[in-house]
């Protein structure tokens, strides 16, 4: 099974048109025919039910894809990996969520490359439960995640311990003395679920049950431009929302008569790379 019918029938599945595929991929539609053929007679089963002028995924092409898209990516990284080991002292592939780089990673790392500019980063923003599949399927070799893994293939430690805090733009100037559930529940509140699972269901709960918000993102750092010049507000990671509120964008807002739970974040990474994640970010492992 070659990896160009892999990326050839990954480029239809999205496309799902011959002539977009072709066009996309510098080939004769005949090309992408030919490898979809043989990819089909290779597995045994048919990928794409076709009609005149699309073709969609069948069943098992659905399921199909899901493995040709981490062979895809499995195959590339160790490529990269192979032609860097000649060129870097270190190659290491690095996952975490996005408010976690922000207000953890993000410093540690450009101190680290300015040392050592030889060493290979590779950083990945995303979602917890894609970071946990991804570091399993030996796609990362580090991530920083929400969610534990416990897992003989990887260690799991405890990396920092966070709390929420309600801001709003520096010159929205009520609540000054705090503000309490009730009055929050009249104000325009943006739902920033940042992948938290249980924070996040608090958040929620804070709210009546089917609560409409206004705007539900789960990227902290996009959440922002909607809080700035704005009244409106939002539950940020008190380590992400320090530069703002410092460089008063962003006020912080005293609560009342609730506390928010705390944030555990979590570094998992392979066993023979615990020195250099050491190194990296500052921690005991």
């Amino acid at each position: 099974m070659e990896i160009e019918s892999l990326k050839t029938f990954m480029v239809l599945a999205d496309t799902k048109n011959y002539t977009r595929a072709a066009n996309q991929l510098f080939v004769a539609q005949s090309t992408i025919t030919n490898r979809i053929n043989e990819l089909e007679r290779e597995l045994g089963f048919r990928l794409f039910h076709r009609t005149n002028r699309m073709v969609e995924l069948t069943p098992e092409g659905e399921q199909f894809r899901r493995y040709a898209e981490k062979v895809i990516e499995l195959t590339e990284n160790s490529l990269a990996e192979i032609s860097s080991a000649q060129k870097y002292d270190h190659y290491l592939r690095i996952g975490c969520a996005d408010s976690i780089y922000e207000g953890h990673l993000a410093e540690l790392i450009l101190k680290h490359r300015k040392k050592h500019p030889k060493d290979y980063l590779k950083i990945s923003i995303g979602l917890t439960e894609h970071l946990l599949e991804q570091i399993q399927d030996d796609m990362l070799d580090v991530v920083f995640t929400y969610l534990p893994l416990n897992k003989n293939s990887v260690q799991c430690k405890l990396y920092k311990q966070d709390t929420l805090v309600l801001v709003t733009d520096i010159e929205n100037t009520k609540y000054r003395k705090g503000i309490t559930v009730e009055k929050l529940l009249e104000e325009k509140y943006l739902m920033c679920n940042f992948a938290l699972q249980d924070v996040g269901q608090y958040i929620r709960k804070l709210f009546p049950k089917y609560h409409q918000f206004e705007l539900e993102i789960d990227d902290c750092i996009k959440i922002v431009p909607y809080l700035l010049h704005q009244d409106n507000y939002t539950f940020l990671p008190k380590d992400m929302a320090e530069p703002y509120i410092k460089g008063k964008q962003l006020r912080q807002v005293p609560l009342v008569n609730f506390n928010t739970p705390v944030i555990n974040s979590y570094i998992i990474y392979k066993k023979p790379l615990e020195k250099i994640c050491s190194d990296i970010f500052k921690i005991h492992l």
